[in-house]
């Protein structure tokens, strides 16, 4: 199903084999291995755009040539190293959960190629990369204030409409290399590898093993395997943390006492006078004071130890909207008395 309110994901398929007799849906093409060379030119080196533990992400173009009659498409096309660390069941929940989930903060799964050893994703091509590289490893960031708050905002939606869906679904690996930007800096979740069904009927909780990424796994899921929803929104704590302070989660090379960015920090994010000296010096002057407060006070709830202190994903939602709908009023009364 195709939703952009809530979903339900159908029987799914339970391996790869599975998969091959009776394919997910019609909203996914089915691509092969000779398609995928002629998209990437033959997996050509220099149109490598990302590479992880997974395996290698390829720009691609799906065009006339690669398919007859295929409206041309710029792709990201991610091949799975059959050594890496992701395997089949992986690989299989990200076909499952975007293959049926369209929403405007989720990225696009366009198709897949299952042939032989070989195990490929199709996704929408991001020009504007990952949140990681735009916040941490870009030469002049360009990541405004303006555009930090639409990505947190955009994030949230993401995560707001899967705890939503009819069967909820945990994200479970949020985190800046997962989030991705387009052009206009509009924020998309990619890589559902480790996404859960939630806790159905009277569960509290789904039990599972320990997965995700160290530094923005919250807490009682690292010590308990017990995982929710407000496990996703600890980690959206951390990752607007770090949109806050222009630092990532766990920095080694800082003083012991700031390693851990959530430890060091949250303390201060409710303290008006100390909160501007850690903000990140790069977006000086492009905020009120009021407003970053309410934005700290928002991620010193997200990162509470207590999964009952975090609000919901959808009461997130409301005060980033909030928040813009001030900022935008502010703005257009600042613009019309000049």
């Amino acid at each position: 199903m195709k939703s952009s309110g809530s979903g339900s994901i159908p029987s799914a398929p339970k391996n790869v084999k599975d998969l091959q007799e009776s394919p997910v849906n019609n909203n996914v093409d089915i691509f092969t291995y000779e398609e995928m060379r002629l998209a990437t030119k033959h997996f050509r080196p220099d149109l490598i755009i990302g590479e992880g533990g997974f395996g290698i992400v390829y720009k691609g173009v799906i065009d006339d040539r690669v398919r007859q009659g295929y409206k041309t498409t710029q792709v990201a096309i991610k091949e799975l190293n059959p050594e890496g660390f992701q395997g089949d069941r992986e690989w299989l929940a990200e076909i499952i959960y975007l293959g049926q989930l369209s929403h405007p903060n989720l990225v696009k799964l366009i198709g897949y190629c299952c042939e032989d050893e070989h195990r490929i994703l199709v996704y929408e091509y991001m020009a504007g990369g990952s949140l990681e590289k735009n916040l941490f490893r870009r030469v002049g960031c360009t990541l405004t204030w303006p555009r930090r708050m639409k990505i947190a905002l955009g994030v949230a939606q993401g995560l707001a409409f899967l705890h939503g869906a009819e069967r909820s679904i945990i994200y479970r690996d949020f985190k800046p290399s997962n989030i991705l930007l387009d052009a206009d800096y509009n924020p998309k979740l990619s890589d559902f590898g480790l996404a859960k069904d939630g806790p159905v009927g009277d569960q509290t909780h789904v039990s599972t093993r320990v997965m995700g990424t160290y530094g923005y796994a919250a807490p009682e899921y690292i010590m308990t395997g017990h995982l929710t929803a407000r496990s996703d929104v600890y980690g959206f704590g951390v990752v607007l943390l770090e949109m806050l302070l222009g630092r990532g989660a766990m920095e080694k090379n800082r003083p012991s006492r700031e390693h851990n960015l959530v430890e060091w920090a949250r303390p201060i994010l409710t303290n008006n006078k100390k909160l501007p000296r850690i903000l990140d010096p790069r977006i000086d002057g492009q905020y009120s004071l009021r407003t970053a407060m309410k934005v700290a006070n928002l991620a010193y709830q997200c990162l509470s130890p207590n999964p009952k202190g975090r609000p919901l994903m959808s009461e997130v939602v409301e005060i980033l909207e909030a928040l813009k709908i001030k900022e935008e009023r502010k703005n257009k009364t600042n613009t019309d008395t000049m």
